[in-house]
C-alpha cells in the first residue's frame, strides 16, 4: 500500500504554505498536474494586501465587503485581516523581499482599496513569494513532490477521505492512501477560451466534489479581470496588473476618451469595458500610462514593459490594447475557518476552496493573503487530526479512471452547476467564451 500522512494536491502558494506549516515528522506527498512552477501563484503581479496599522482595520474590512457586494462571510474577513501581519512576518522570515522606501515597506493602492496597503515586489510579487516558498519546501526531507501527476478522484468510505487516485505522466493509475488530503488545485480558468490562468486549471477538484456530494459555495462567482493584454494568439492571456491603474493608468475607448473610474472594483470596470467594446464593435479598449513617466513605468512594471515590448508595444509611448478575461474564482469547495470541508479528513485551501472572504467579487491583492492565512490555519488544524488517525485501505478498481476519459464529464459537471446557479452570469460571460 502506497501511503503518506498528508497528501497535498497542488504546488501553488496555498499548497506550499500549508506544507511548510506542518510538522517535519510527517510524511507529506505533494502532487501537481504539471511542472512545479506552472501554477497561477507564480503569475500574480500586483501584490499582497495587508493590515497597514490598527487604524486601517475598519477601512480594510469595509473595502473587502464592499467589493464582495456584502455577501462575504464577515468572520472569515475578520480572521484574514487580523492574521495578515503575522503572514507578512512569516514570508519575510522565509526570504521574501518586498519593495521598500526610506521609511520602510512600499505600499501601493489598487481598485477598491481606500488607502495604499498592498506590499509588492516590482510587478512579480507572486513569483517572488511562491519561488521562495518552493525553495523552503524543497529543503524539507519529509516532503516529496510528484510532478505531472493528475488526481482523478478521491478515495472514501462512508466515514472519511482515505486518499486519492492518481495518474502519472506515463498513464499509470494507482491509489495513494493518506490520513489527510488537502486540495489546493487552483481555479477553473482552463474551462474558458480567454483566461489569465494556466490551461491545466480546469476545476477538477470541483467536479470530484460534485461527484462525492461535498458541499460547494458560490460556484457562480467567477471574476473577470478588466485588463488582459489583447492578442489574437491562442493560450493564456497576459495580465496587465490592476496596479497599473492604481498608479495612474487610465482607460480609453475607441475614440480615446476616458469612460470609467479605473479604481472601482474589478467587476464594475470589466462591465464598463465590455459596454464600450459592444458600443464601438471592438475587441478591446486602451490602457494609457500617459500620467506616468518612463522611469516610473520601467522601475515599477518591468515585466509588463518587457512583455508588451515583445508584442511590439512600447508602453512608455503607446496605448496598451486590453480586454476583459476570466481571472479568478471566488467560489469553490465550502470550507470553515480551518479549511475543513463537509467530508471528514478532506481539506481545501486556496482558489479551489471557498472560505467566504471574497463574497461575490474579490478585492484586488486579497488572493495571496487569503490563501496563506487559511493554509496556515488548515495546517495547524489537521496536525491535531493526524495524531488520532490511522491509514485505511479499501479495494479500488483503477481501470475506469483514465483522465482523458474523465475530462469531458468533469467539465460538463462544472458548467451545468454554474449555469444552474446563475444563468445570467453564464450567458453574459461564460457562454460567449465557450
Amino acid at each position: 500500500m502506497e501511503q503518506a500522512d498528508v497528501i497535498i494536491v497542488g504546488t501553488g502558494a496555498a499548497g506550499l504554505f500549508c506544507a511548510l506549516n506542518l510538522p517535519e515528522n510527517l510524511n507529506i506527498l505533494m502532487i501537481t498536474k504539471d511542472e512545479i512552477e506552472n501554477s497561477d501563484s507564480f503569475l500574480a503581479q500586483g501584490g499582497i494586501a495587508t493590515l497597514k496599522d490598527s487604524d486601517d482595520y475598519d477601512s480594510y474590512f469595509e473595502d473587502t465587503l464592499k467589493a464582495g457586494h456584502y455577501k462575504n462571510r464577515e468572520e472569515s474577513v475578520k480572521v484574514m485581516i487580523e492574521s495578515s501581519p503575522e503572514i507578512i512576518d512569516d514570508l519575510v522570515e522565509w526570504g521574501v523581499s518586498f519593495d521598500k522606501t526610506k521609511e520602510g515597506f512600499s505600499y501601493t493602492r489598487e481598485g477598491g482599496h481606500s488607502f495604499p496597503r498592498i506590499l509588492h515586489h516590482k510587478d512579480t510579487t507572486g513569483l517572488e513569494i511562491t519561488s521562495k516558498l518552493l525553495s523552503r519546501v524543497q529543503e524539507r526531507k519529509n516532503i516529496t513532490i510528484e510532478e505531472k501527476t493528475t488526481v482523478v478522484d478521491i478515495i472514501e468510505d462512508e466515514i472519511r477521505c482515505l486518499g486519492v487516485i492518481a495518474e502519472n505522466a506515463s498513464g499509470m493509475v494507482r491509489p495513494v492512501y493518506s490520513k489527510i488530503v488537502v486540495l489546493a488545485t487552483g481555479g477553473l480558468g482552463g474551462l474558458f477560451k480567454h483566461s489569465t490562468n494556466f490551461s491545466k486549471l480546469t476545476g477538477d477538484a470541483l467536479a470530484i466534489a460534485i461527484k462525492h456530494g461535498i458541499q460547494l459555495e458560490d460556484l457562480e462567482c467567477i471574476q473577470i479581470h478588466p485588463t488582459a493584454l489583447y492578442t489574437e494568439k491562442p493560450g493564456r492571456k497576459f495580465l496587465i496588473s490592476e496596479a497599473v491603474r492604481g498608479e495612474g493608468g487610465i482607460l480609453l475607448n475607441a475614440e480615446k476618451k476616458r469612460f470609467v473610474d479605473e479604481l472601482l472594483p474589478r467587476d464594475v470596470v470589466a462591465k464598463a469595458i465590455k459596454k464600450e467594446m459592444k458600443k464601438y464593435k471592438t475587441e478591446f479598449v486602451y490602457l494609457s500610462l500617459e500620467n506616468l513617466n518612463e522611469e516610473t513605468i520601467k522601475a515599477r512594471f518591468p515585466n509588463i514593459y518587457k512583455t508588451c515590448l515583445e508584442e511590439g508595444i512600447d508602453i512608455t509611448k503607446e496605448y496598451i490594447p486590453v480586454t476583459p478575461a476570466q481571472h479568478y474564482f471566488m467560489g469553490g469547495i465550502k470550507v470553515d475557518l480551518f479549511g475543513r470541508t463537509s467530508m471528514n479528513n478532506l481539506y481545501a485551501v486556496g482558489e479551489t476552496s471557498c472560505s467566504g472572504v471574497h463574497g461575490d467579487n474579490r478585492l484586488g491583492s486579497n488572493s495571496l493573503l487569503e490563501s496563506l492565512v487559511f493554509s496556515k490555519r488548515c495546517a495547524h488544524a489537521l496536525t491535531e487530526v493526524v495524531k488520532d488517525t490511522a491509514w485505511k485501505e479499501i479495494p479500488v478498481d483503477t481501470k475506469n479512471y483514465k483522465y482523458e476519459n474523465l475530462q469531458k464529464e468533469y467539465r460538463q459537471l462544472i458548467l451545468e452547476e454554474i449555469k444552474r446557479r446563475d444563468k445570467d452570469f453564464y450567458e453574459q460571460w461564460f457562454n460567449d467564451e465557450n
